[in-house]
């Protein structure tokens, strides 16, 4: 049952991290209007790739993970 309340308190603290992440990313106002990303707007259709705003969290997220790693 410890593995069980340990696997609760991990996710609990994941999703935690995940909301300040949210909250925090929309105060941030180059996030998402990157050159490399696209966006097409017309009539009907609106379409928005973030390409180079997933690059850069890629790297941000891996560098973090390699320096918390050591």
């Amino acid at each position: 049952m410890s593995d069980l309340g340990r696997y609760l308190i991990i996710a609990g603290a994941s999703i935690a991290v995940a909301g300040v992440i949210l909250v925090v990313a929309g105060k941030i106002p180059w996030l998402g209007r990157l050159p490399g990303d696209i966006y097409y707007k017309s009539e009907r259709v609106t379409v928005y790739m973030p390409l180079a705003t997933c690059l850069v969290v890629s790297l941000v997220l891996s560098l973090l993970f390699y320096v918390l790693r050591r």
